[in-house]
């Protein structure tokens, strides 16, 4: 039996005058309406796919996908009057930073020795510049306690994980909403290959928000360092040197309200001195190691000199304050026992 198409010009509603104008691509029978000249083929199926994407947040109209990155995709206002321009971030598609992958232990159970000789040893190697031999060499003289240094260097690296859950159960008590953070990169070597630390620093506490550690220095690692730390507060401006690779993610990851400050150093009234500064105690604690061994041995020791660097250490600058007490942790003396703040 022959189908009957009922045929109608969905431009001009015309429903006589037409010719046939060969096929589609996908077999369907074509029509030429001969009073608009529109090419029509009435029994191809209607299948039109809702894309969800963002309204204009100017003029509250759709809005079209301009151009599709890896990590970003921009979109542009249908509205020729307005033509916005916005950039939302993939968050899937973004590597989570280095200072979420640390191997190692959780707690101090099946420990030899007494939790606060561990805590004594880990704070000599973070707080100053001694090795391990010259720990274990304090702990036996003062403490009557005689530890190997090889013991002593497995402590500083598998307790990582440990204080990274203490940071991350204190990190909700404070506040890091403030009007610049400041982000940089600096050098480090593992294994006689260069690697790049990220940092990005709180300007009104001190704080280290966080840190990645990877063998690239491209935007896709800033991507991931903006990531890891936009839901810790609000920011009015970011601050750093006049490397292109921060331009995107922080446009993109934290939005077209804050600010980008692109600085020289010692030159602009705005500068970027306060994580320069933090890269000097870095490097001085640094360069007593001579380097790293491995990439997870660098990530945990590093984890672990951000923790005493927020938690544990005084700064003078601060008043003679942590980090962590500037940005609102305040805690009892019981509280600072659950947490290791005191040995």
């Amino acid at each position: 039996m022959q189908k009957i198409v009922s045929i109608k010009c969905p431009k001009c509603n015309n429903n006589h005058l037409f010719y046939r104008y060969g096929k589609d691509k996908y077999g369907y029978q074509k029509y030429l309406c001969r009073n608009c000249n529109h090419q029509f083929a009435p029994e191809k199926p209607v299948s039109r796919q809702l894309q969800n994407y963002p309204r204009c947040p100017v003029c509250g109209k759709a809005t079209f996908l301009h151009h599709d990155y890896d990590f970003y995709s921009n979109f542009r206002c249908c509205d020729k009057i307005c033509n916005h321009s916005m950039f939302v971030p993939k968050s899937t598609a973004i590597l989570p930073a280095s200072m979420s992958k640390l191997a190692g232990k959780t707690d101090f159970k099946r420990m030899r020795y007494p939790i606060h000789i561990i805590i004594t040893a880990l704070s000599m190697f973070y707080l100053g510049k001694n090795s391990f031999r010259n720990i274990a060499l304090i702990l036996r003289i003062v403490n009557n306690v005689k530890v190997s240094h090889t013991t002593i260097s497995n402590w500083c690296k598998k307790f990582a994980p440990l204080f990274n859950n203490l940071s991350l159960d204190l990190m909700p008590m404070m506040n890091f909403d403030s009007d610049e953070w400041h982000a940089d990169e600096t050098v480090v070597k593992i294994s006689g290959k260069k690697y790049y630390i990220w940092f990005i620093i709180d300007s009104e506490t001190r704080f280290v928000l966080g840190f990645h550690l990877s063998p690239f220095r491209d935007s896709n690692q800033a991507f991931t360092l903006f990531n890891s730390v936009k839901d810790l507060g609000s920011v009015q401006s970011i601050v750093s040197d006049r490397y292109n690779a921060y331009k995107m993610p922080i446009k993109t990851v934290l939005g077209d309200k804050v600010q980008h400050i692109r600085v020289e150093s010692f030159k602009d009234d705005i500068s970027n001195n306060l994580i320069e500064s933090f890269h000097h105690q870095f490097k001085a604690w640094y360069k007593t190691k001579q380097g790293f061994n491995s990439y997870d041995s660098a990530n945990n020791l590093i984890s672990m000199f951000v923790f005493f660097y927020n938690f544990v250490r005084p700064h003078s600058a601060l008043n003679g304050l942590t980090p962590a007490q500037v940005a609102g942790l305040k805690l009892t003396k019981k509280e600072k026992k659950k947490y290791l703040l005191v040995a």
